[in-house]
């Protein structure tokens, strides 16, 4: 017996794992709205790498030949020395099967575009520069009351409010992101035309100095340092002082150094990890993407992550016939998070500990075999 009226679905949040899902809910005939809280549905950044396991749920919301034509695909990464000589040159997993690349480089503006129009296109309603500030839960459903004096009832509220989530305090979960003790520069620069990878370089002024070609002609370009009290370095700075860095680096690094000139375009953030051990809902709430988890992006997995969250939470939605029992739904959320979390544990810790063999200057740390390992185990489909 299928349920005698539409099921009605809240997302909190626009970023990837936000989009994925309410795609996927529209597709299963869900009514889904989204909110977010910017005004510009956070079409910003420099670039993102996109393994093929985020690739494979990218094709299943039905917008890979898209992603395919704006980013920059390769199968290998390169490791070098400082000094630019690449002495290494390693096969990546791929991820998402073999008919996949194992990666692609993309200019995360460009993504957060295509993943946009796809959720137009699905015919979700969508309300910009909007916040839940109140979730009132009962045993048939959820009143939201938003930032801009309207309310709306919801069978379910997917929390997609990223790392710093609101709705995730909101509803009792008090795990909060904690910092690694490293942080990184980003910046999105033309691509030399020999870079046709990502290298990287260990060692120097930084941890990892990093690229990875995003489309025909861009990069983004990165350097991992120890994190500093953000407030003791002026923005006006930032082109200035990753050039700084990236000055000892050689290879393709002279040439992008000197595209470096706009502080504002220049990103400094710390990593991050987090993960909500417990349950990830409560009641009719439940957490997906960075707000229940992150990482490091030594791994470049944050996004796959992500993505597969949309993708297992979608399916379970879709196939169950009735949300009206708090009992059943509490059970699809449970099985939810009981298909996710020993994977997401698996990422997260991997992501931290590449991360702190470097900071603990660690010489006979087994960073191939931990690399391999966890991504042979993210070719099962989650």
């Amino acid at each position: 017996m299928t349920d005698p009226r539409p099921r009605t679905v809240l997302v909190i949040g626009g970023g990837a794992s936000g989009n994925a899902v309410t795609v996927l809910l529209r597709r299963a005939g869900i009514t889904v709205d989204l909110i977010e809280a910017k005004p510009d549905w956070n079409v910003l950044g420099s670039g993102i790498t996109l393994q093929g396991n985020a690739l494979r749920v990218l094709r299943e919301l039905g917008v890979w030949d898209k992603v395919q034509e704006s980013g920059y695909a390769f199968d290998s990464v390169g490791l070098a020395t400082p000094d630019g000589h690449v002495f290494h040159v390693q096969q990546d997993i791929r991820t998402g099967g073999e008919d996949l690349p194992a990666t692609i480089g993309m200019q995360r503006p460009r993504l957060q575009e295509i993943l946009c129009e796809a959720v137009r296109a699905s015919g979700a309603t969508v309300r910009l520069s909007t916040t839940a500030d109140e979730l009132i839960q009962d045993g048939a459903g959820v009143t939201a009351r938003f930032s801009d004096g309207t309310e709306g009832r919801y069978d379910l509220v997917i929390a997609a409010d990223g790392l710093n989530s609101l709705t995730r305090a909101m509803i009792g979960i008090s795990e909060k992101p904690e910092p690694t003790g490293m942080a990184i520069w980003r910046v999105a620069a033309p691509r030399p035309a020999d870079v046709e990878r990502t290298d990287l370089a260990f060692g120097g002024p930084c941890y990892i100095a990093g690229y990875c070609p995003t489309s025909a002609n861009t990069l983004y370009a990165y350097l991992v340092e120890a994190n500093r009290d953000r407030a003791s370095i002026d923005p006006a700075s930032y082109a200035d002082e990753m050039r700084r860095l990236a000055a000892p680096y050689g290879g393709a690094w002279p040439e992008i150094a000197a595209s470096i000139t706009d502080p504002a375009k220049v990103n400094y953030t710390w990593f991050d990890r987090l993960l909500v051990e417990g349950s990830w809902h409560r009641g009719r709430v439940v957490l997906v993407g960075d707000a229940a988890h992150a990482c490091p992006p030594t791994l470049a997995q944050g996004a796959a992550m992500s993505l597969e969250d949309a993708s297992v939470l979608a399916e379970l939605l879709s196939a169950e016939e009735s949300w009206d029992s708090p009992d059943s739904l509490d059970d699809l959320l449970t099985r939810y998070h009981e298909r996710r979390i020993d994977r997401v544990r698996m990422v997260v810790e991997a992501s931290v500990q590449l991360g702190q063999w470097q900071l603990d200057g660690a010489r006979d740390a087994d960073v191939p075999g931990l690399i391999g390992r966890t991504m042979s185990a993210l070719k099962e489909t989650p």
